[in-house]
């Protein structure tokens, strides 16, 4: 999906944006499909490991950054995360119809060990809807490592839900030079498939390397799962419930163009209403809606 719009709003304010079944991937090159067997996946990939410090005797990963929401009810942590606020540039770069605000209405703490992020149906300084949206840009940003969050995602018509990463070097290299890099992101037309994507200069917005995870029954908002990348140099592959489901490198990308997932990345949730991608919401969406967040957590390689 193309967020280029909201590029310049982080310019200024920080100084630089189950089982497994296969499914069609719209991006070019081979990626890995495991069906429920996690001693075919490669390397693994880690599952919840424990709580914040993990059962890591036997894992390849070490945690660097994490936050569980284990606070009371209110405000989020601001030592680890911003907000981006407002209606952006173009909704976002994506025709988004949502105003994201700074306040618990949008965006809390639940008291029992969880984020929500909450979009409302109610006008808002010219806008129809509201919702949230927060990051960790110059607060953290890592480069390699397995980035996860379990997520249970919220659905619907028009509502658009992502956990999705950006290069720190957005100020200088502007996007999409500063790399994308989507872990989850579903949209309420198809609930059952979450979709995980690489944008890069020459593969970007609709045209991203990507690939697709398809629940084998429900959907994704009946419940908590599991979403993962693990990056390393040339190769970043990606999870759902450590189902691997899809692998990208270096010659995956179009003749020509660059691979750019070589510096450090920071972190993005948000919950969109609207949007190129899944269009405006109808009479049967109801709100509020609201993604739940049990835990982020990244880890380098041990």
């Amino acid at each position: 999906m193309s967020r280029h719009a909201w590029l310049a709003v982080v310019v200024a304010a920080v100084g630089c944006s189950g089982n497994g079944t296969q499914a069609p991937a719209d991006g070019s090159g081979d990626f890995a499909i495991v069906d429920g067997d996690p001693a075919t996946a490669l390397d693994g990939g880690a599952p919840d490991l424990g709580g914040p410090a993990g059962d890591l005797a036997s894992s390849p990963w070490t945690l660097t950054w994490s936050d569980e929401f284990n606070g009371p009810a209110g405000a989020i942590d601001g030592t680890r995360w911003s907000f981006d606020v407002g209606t952006g540039s173009g909704g976002w770069g994506n025709n988004e119809l949502e105003y994201y605000t700074d306040t618990t209405h949008n965006v809390t703490v639940d008291g029992n060990g969880a984020l929500e992020i909450i979009a409302r149906k109610e006008a808002f300084l010219g806008s129809s809807y509201t919702s949230g949206r927060i990051n960790t840009s110059g607060k953290f940003s890592q480069r390699y490592g397995r980035f996860e969050a379990r997520i249970q995602i919220a659905e619907g018509k028009g509502i658009w839900p992502a956990f999705w990463t950006l290069g720190d070097n957005l100020g200088s290299a502007g996007w999409p030079g500063c790399g994308e890099l989507d872990i989850q992101e579903t949209v309420g037309p198809a609930p059952s498939v979450n979709h995980g994507s690489a944008h890069g200069p020459g593969y970007s917005g609709g045209n991203p390397l990507t690939g697709t995870y398809q629940l084998a029954a429900g959907a994704l908002s009946d419940g908590y799962h599991l979403y993962a990348i693990e990056w390393e140099p040339n190769q970043v592959r990606w999870y759902v419930d450590d189902t691997l489901y899809e692998t990208r490198t270096p010659a995956d990308v179009p003749a020509g163009d660059t691979w750019v997932y070589d510096h450090p990345f920071f972190l993005i949730l948000n919950l969109a209403v609207g949007g190129s991608f899944p269009g405006p919401p109808d009479a049967t969406t109801v709100f509020p809606q609201t993604t739940r967040v049990d835990y982020v957590r990244v880890y380098t390689r041990t």
